[in-house]
């Protein structure tokens, strides 16, 4: 009980600092903290980047509706979107009950996450001899990475191109790759280092290319390269439900359960 605890505040933890690590390097970010939200809003409009956290262990649902309803209110005063991320662990009582409600209330859309870690590195990686794998660092593989977790989750192609010119990421902190088959980019996953830790980020394959085995392929030399460069074995990660049996395979264990709130899109 006391090490799924210690885990499930690592991954809160590991997915705050390093979302914050993400949105410092621009001009307009909001690093601030409010009682029970953590705020990391980059101000651009790639919404991944701008993401406040609920940090609080609650019971009532009156203080999640307060919680709730001021990140909304956050969210819409900005120009750029943006999304709540809310660790299901931390809620119980009548706040785990009317979390949905509530939520819905302020027209939010879940997405549903795993939160996921393990110290399996290094790792074998299985041959693909039609793939490349290209280290993300120039414009180039930057808007290979971006492009495709936009059409990942269906999110505006321009807008994730707001990123592509802030390459402090990939300079200082992270070993990205995209993979390429026929020079056509079909994968793509990033370790990025905090502190002890190695954190699994965006990753996404093109719909043409998946069930190859490719995401897996590129998972693997990403956390293996950061592996070798830092002798890091500790990984976490947040898993969409799509990716979770692919890191299950890979030797991750469940630590949480996390949603991501996104606001629903308007009709004009």
């Amino acid at each position: 009980m006391e090490q799924l605890a210690t885990e499930l505040a690592e991954s809160l933890y590991q997915f705050i600092s390093v979302w914050r690590l993400l949105a410092k390097p621009f001009p307009q970010a909001d690093l601030s903290d409010k009682p029970g939200l953590a705020i990391s809003w980059a101000g651009i409009p790639f919404v991944f980047y701008n993401t406040l956290f609920l940090t609080e262990q609650l019971s009532d649902a009156r203080v999640l509706k307060d919680r709730v309803h001021e990140a909304a209110g956050y969210m819409r005063s900005q120009q750029d979107p943006g999304w709540l991320v809310v660790c299901l662990d931390n809620l119980s009582g009548s706040a785990r009950e009317e979390l949905t409600t509530i939520t819905g209330q302020e027209k939010l859309s879940p997405l549903p996450m795993t939160g996921m870690a393990g110290n399996i590195l290094p790792l074998e990686e299985p041959l693909h001899p039609s793939l490349r794998f290209v280290p993300i660092s120039e414009e180039a593989t930057i808007i290979d990475f971006v492009d495709m977790n936009c059409i990942s989750y269906d999110i505006p192609i321009q807008s994730g191109r707001s990123i592509v010119g802030e390459h402090t990421l990939w300079d200082e902190h992270a070993f990205g790759f995209v993979a390429y088959e026929d020079n056509q980019p079909v994968a793509t996953a990033t370790a990025i280092v905090n502190e002890d830790c190695l954190l699994l980020f965006l990753v996404a394959t093109m719909p043409v290319a998946r069930r190859k085995g490719y995401a897996d392929a590129v998972i693997r030399r990403a956390l293996n390269t950061a592996y070798e460069a830092t002798g890091i074995r500790r990984t976490v990660l947040h898993a969409t439900d799509a990716g979770y049996p692919v890191y299950l395979h890979m030797g991750y264990h469940p630590t949480g359960k996390f949603v991501g709130y996104l606001p629903v899109a308007e009709n004009r």
